[in-house]
């Protein structure tokens, strides 16, 4: 059982034919994600990969051709916006942004209208979505995890595949991974994630990869608290890092001595998470 993506998801890909869009489009389609269409403005009627593919020229053509429900999208961050907007008025259920560099303007509107679209958002800046032997959605690794029951919801990519490769080591699958991103503003955050693990039944544990800067682990501490059953373990990166200064992601940042490690580890303690030191400590945890 899977959240989000699945065999029958029907997936597009904007900028197909761009550098990035083009290899992890091949890596899509080799993990057997059924990659229906590509959308780039002005190359509509070619094929990529051999054939495999069909580029149109925009993604309502394509999903009406098609049936695509699913977009990840590969375009720069100057177009990014915009093509999330396509997506959205062409119907598209799920939108996955891997692009990086996304004003923080240009999210706050997106967010506002996606919500007024009910439609859901997948990053941006983020890995996208993994589930094991059904779909790969994004650019998560298809070789470091198998099939199993925990479920995993991270603001790291890197980090998402320790953990993915350390629970696989470790003879423990996943139900599905889903990278959040770690920008200041997105489109689906922990809270949500934990919703749809703790309502799917072949869900058993979850893993929550948090960072420092914001509030949305001690969020997510809260919602565990209230609302989940399912045993929860997490790893909080950035322990070390010294207040205000930005560490990897946009949204990792303490500012006014709020968003520290520390903050968040106690939250998620506090109210039954196990939290690892390191994240190879995370299988041990949920044995």
């Amino acid at each position: 059982m899977s959240i989000l993506v699945d065999k029958t998801t029907r997936l597009l890909v904007q900028g197909v034919t761009g550098h990035e869009g083009l290899f992890h489009t091949q890596q899509m389609v080799e993990y057997g994600t059924q990659v229906v269409a590509g959308v780039t403005p002005g190359r509509g009627g070619e094929w990529v990969l051999d054939g495999k593919v069909p580029v149109f020229d925009s993604v309502r053509l394509a999903a009406d051709y098609t049936g695509a429900n699913t977009s990840v999208i590969f375009v720069p961050a100057r177009a990014a916006a915009d093509a999330m907007f396509e997506a959205a008025d062409a119907g598209i259920e799920l939108v996955v942004c891997i692009t990086e560099g996304i004003p923080v303007r240009d999210m706050m509107e997106v967010r506002r209208y996606f919500d007024q679209k009910n439609v859901r958002l997948i990053g941006p800046n983020c890995p996208g979505l993994l589930t094991p032997g059904g779909a790969k959605v994004g650019i998560i690794p298809g070789n470091i995890a198998i099939p199993g029951n925990i479920g995993i919801v991270s603001r790291s990519g890197t980090l998402t595949y320790e953990v993915l490769y350390a629970l696989k080591m470790a003879g423990m699958g996943a139900s599905t991974c889903v990278g959040i991103g770690g920008d200041p503003v997105n489109g689906t955050n922990f809270v949500d994630v934990l919703q749809l693990f703790e309502n799917d039944p072949h869900t058993e544990k979850v893993v929550l990869i948090g960072e420092i800067g914001g509030s949305e682990e001690e969020k997510a501490a809260d919602f565990i608290s209230h609302h989940m059953t399912k045993m929860a373990a997490a790893f909080i990166a950035g322990q070390a890092a010294p207040p205000g200064k930005r560490m990897g992601h946009a949204g990792a940042i303490i500012e006014s001595g709020s968003g520290t490690a520390a903050e968040k580890i106690r939250a998620l303690e506090a109210v039954g998470v196990r939290v690892a030191r390191h994240p190879e400590e995370i299988p041990a945890l949920l044995a």
